[in-house]
């Protein structure tokens, strides 16, 4: 939807500072909202499971995904500018609990619990600092081929995640039952019908209404629980250190990671958004007030049980497609995440969705993550450094951690940085190799070629 398919609608909508009324914004708000929601709330359902939470806990942990959300998309949008520096990037961008985290938190929460991934959030959230205010010497380490590793790395470790959530979820009693798979293609066709097939807000809100669908079969299959909802509160607000926060060495460094590789990756969403609704780059200073705010969010989120949030690359989307960057209405949409987030009725309704409802779901998105990895690699020659790189990074990170007892010999620390995700090790293993090989191994490839021509 471009500017001009938008007929009859105020040019405030296409200023950053612009004020449409709230009849021409709250429309366009709620469809930010719809197509961020379900991923925003997503990955603290996962964590609940895998960290065993008590449903009340789960509920809380949903909650502090909703409020933080719209307490760090704030602080992007209205930036605190003193002296020479700004937190904050002024872009309109809306930020959400990533995906990215998601399998290095599973490991996490499986081996320690939820105070140690948020324990780790804060030593990330620091190393996002330094990463914004060192950004132009930082950003060489990190070309396309290198961020396109580590993404298409994420969307390949999280497809079991789909997969076990499509049967069912591991746990349960019916893990692989034909009412599970049943529902799952259920919902997932209608999501995939949807995005190829629907326009405008069927489009865009594919996911919540592939959800929708599939919850309405699964409460006629008897497999909704409402106990939680009942005894959740109206209003909540969010407690201080409720799960605690505890610094596990081997959590810190596998999060800390995937902190520097999302704070290079920030780069790219600031850009689409700035290239996409304002017809420019950003400015340097946008850039490290972005970032830099990201990292100190991240600390605050981790004191108030929020999980790690990232920019939303489907919100940059909806930006490059309708030019709408008015603050007001990124600022509606963060007031509809807080309200809905100080809310628990609300929050314990999402608990109440079946596993295999949000496996069918999510592995379209999941799918989405890791091709758009490829896009990354690709945008790179595909000669033989590169492919060795990206080849070796993969083969390690997704080889070892399937080979589950192979670093049984090592420290638990080992096994915990390099043996749970793979996701670390393949970004590790990228950027030294993206170091170490020679980069004029094209050019002797071109000229071995042509020698083999001649004769």
């Amino acid at each position: 939807m471009s500017k001009g398919a938008m007929s009859g609608t105020s040019d405030a909508l296409f200023k950053v500072d612009g004020k449409p009324s709230p009849s021409q914004a709250i429309p366009l708000a709620l469809q930010h909202v719809v197509a961020m929601i379900v991923g925003c709330v997503t990955p603290a359902i996962i964590v609940a499971g895998v960290a065993q939470l008590t449903p009340a806990d789960s509920v809380i942990l949903i909650q502090a995904a909703l409020v933080m959300s719209a307490l760090t998309t704030f602080i992007q949008l209205f930036p605190i500018r003193k002296g020479g520096w700004m937190l904050g990037s002024g872009l309109p961008v809306i930020m959400g609990i990533s995906f990215a985290y998601v399998p290095t938190m599973q490991a996490i929460a499986g081996d320690f619990d939820v105070a140690a991934i948020l324990g780790a959030q804060i030593v990330g959230g620091v190393i996002a600092i330094v990463v914004g205010i060192f950004i132009k010497q930082i950003r060489k380490f990190f070309p396309p081929l290198i961020t396109g590793t580590v993404v298409f790395a994420i969307g390949l470790s999280l497809y079991p995640t789909a997969i076990n959530y499509m049967a069912g979820g591991v746990a349960s009693e019916d893990y692989g039952s034909w009412q599970n798979w049943l529902i799952a293609f259920i919902t997932l066709i209608v999501v995939t019908a949807l995005n190829h097939y629907g326009k405008g807000i069927w489009k865009l809100s594919s996911i919540l209404i592939g959800i929708a669908a599939g919850y309405v079969i699964a409460f006629f299959f008897g497999m909704i629980d409402f106990s939680s909802v009942a005894s959740a509160s109206f209003f909540q607000l969010p407690g201080v250190g409720h799960f605690g926060i505890r610094f596990e060495p081997s959590s810190c460094v596998a999060i800390g990671v995937l902190f520097a590789i999302n704070s290079i990756q920030a780069i790219g969403d600031f850009s689409a958004t700035t290239t996409g609704g304002l017809d420019r780059m950003p400015t340097d200073e946008e850039l490290n007030g972005g970032i830099v705010a990201y990292g100190i969010s991240n600390i605050l989120c981790a004191f108030f049980g929020g999980l790690p949030t990232a920019t939303y690359s489907q919100n940059v989307g909806i930006v490059a497609s309708t030019k709408v960057v008015a603050r007001r209405v990124f600022a509606m949409a963060a007031g509809i995440l807080l309200v809905a987030g100080l809310i628990p009725k609300f929050s314990s309704i999402l608990t109440t969705i079946p596993s295999c409802v949000l496996g069918g779901a999510t592995v379209s998105v999941f799918a989405s993550i890791a091709m758009t990895g490829v896009k990354l690699i690709t945008a790179s020659p595909m000669n033989y450094r590169n492919t060795t790189i990206v080849g070796l990074a993969i083969a390690l990170g997704m080889g070892i951690t399937e080979a589950n007892a192979a670093l049984a010999a090592f420290p638990e620390w080992v096994t915990t940085i390099f043996g749970k995700s793979p996701v670390v090790l393949a970004t590790i293993t990228a950027i030294v190799l993206n170091l170490l090989l020679p980069k004029n191994m094209l050019l002797e490839e071109e000229e071995a070629l042509l020698r083999e021509q001649e004769k």
